[in-house]
């Protein structure tokens, strides 16, 4: 997607003119990089599988130092979006490179990549944290939900078994390791036996996320459980939890909040839900071809993408970006009763 065409409605000149005077912001200390958006799985809730998205491309070394070489103060890399990390040759380069830097660096993988070789090569660069995505507990389940075979999940298995047993030959205590679960109606019920998973492969922590939906694939709205939970869906989140405090396994849900009440039913009466987000002034998402999101779930809404975009890296100086006319206006929409697309879903259709 080039930047020179993505200009829309949310460009009217009145919005523009009203934030030209607002105050400079700092620069973020948190970033978000899509070190590629190329992926091996195609997962049936992903944008990647049913929107409509940029050309395959890896952000390269020499890229990533460009983009973050304009920040003076980083403290938190991100280095996954719309791709699967591992596939990225550069990536134990880039990883090594952010934590010279000083940076707490993390991604998100599904895994497939994690040899033995990719492995030595993550905890030799240091990398802090891996996020690995599993989305089922059964190979049949997992195989339906991320769009592969279903010889892909016994191959996860013994790939992340493999890599806690090289960290503890190597008495490595990075990367912190743990197993993320999307929760939908399509999965729930395996959401216990996951614990099992854990206990195979060396794992020792598991979260539950949300269900960002589009209205394609499994992204839709039945299948989200956030204020839909019934009591059985809590039955379940209440089995695990107990699961997990037995074997003395971690049990979180994405954010603060503990998973029953992460997933369950809350009150949606609140005005402008989404206004509890710091995003908007403290991080910023950059994909593999350099535009420049407000945050990861830009993406994932249907519509041109053009009408999200707030800039593009290779074409303009980082700052003038975070506090230029496009990044202003959509801080004073976030700030009003009518926020961009990716903002109004937030805190009402998912959760923070």
């Amino acid at each position: 997607m080039s930047s020179s065409s993505r200009f829309s409605r949310q460009d009217a000149a009145p919005a523009l003119q009203a934030s030209s005077h607002a105050a400079a912001l700092p620069l973020p200390r948190e970033v978000y990089l899509e070190s590629t958006n190329r992926c091996n799985e195609l997962c049936d809730q992903c944008p990647r599988t049913h929107l409509k998205r940029e050309p395959d491309r890896d952000l390269s070394l020499a890229e990533v130092i460009a983009i973050t070489s304009q920040l003076p103060v980083l403290e938190r890399v991100v280095l996954h979006g719309l791709g699967e990390p591992m596939l990225n040759p550069e990536l134990p380069a880039i990883v090594a490179y952010l934590r010279g830097r000083g940076a707490y660096v993390l991604f998100n993988s599904n895994a497939t990549a994690l040899s033995e070789r990719m492995g030595r090569a993550i905890i030799a660069a240091d990398l802090n944290e891996v996020r690995v995505s599993l989305d089922g507990a059964r190979a049949e389940t997992y195989a339906r939900v991320r769009g592969v075979s279903a010889r892909t999940l016994p191959k996860i298995i013994r790939n992340l078994a493999a890599f806690t047993r090289l960290q503890r030959e190597l008495g490595a205590e990075r990367p912190r390791v743990s197993l993320w679960f999307t929760a939908m109606r399509e999965n729930i019920h395996e959401l216990p036996q996951l614990v099992d998973l854990a206990l195979e492969t060396g794992v020792r922590e598991l979260y539950v996320q949300r269900l960002v939906y589009f209205g394609a694939g499994l992204a839709r709205a039945d299948q989200a459980l956030y204020h839909r939970a019934e009591e059985e869906h809590q039955r379940i989140i209440a089995e695990t939890e107990r699961r997990c405090h037995t074997h003395g396994l971690a049990f979180r849900a994405t954010g603060s909040g503990t998973p029953v009440a992460y997933i369950g039913t809350r009150d949606v009466s609140a005005t402008r839900p989404w206004s509890a987000c710091q995003r908007p002034r403290t991080l910023a998402y950059v994909t593999a071809l350099g535009n420049v999101f407000s945050c990861c779930f830009a993406p994932f809404h249907p519509g041109p993408a053009r009408e999200r975009v707030l800039g593009n890296v290779f074409e303009q100086p980082f700052a003038e970006i975070w506090n230029g006319p496009r990044y202003q206006a959509f801080r004073a929409a976030f700030a009003s009763d009518q926020p961009w697309d990716q903002c109004a879903g937030c805190g009402s259709k998912w959760s923070l």
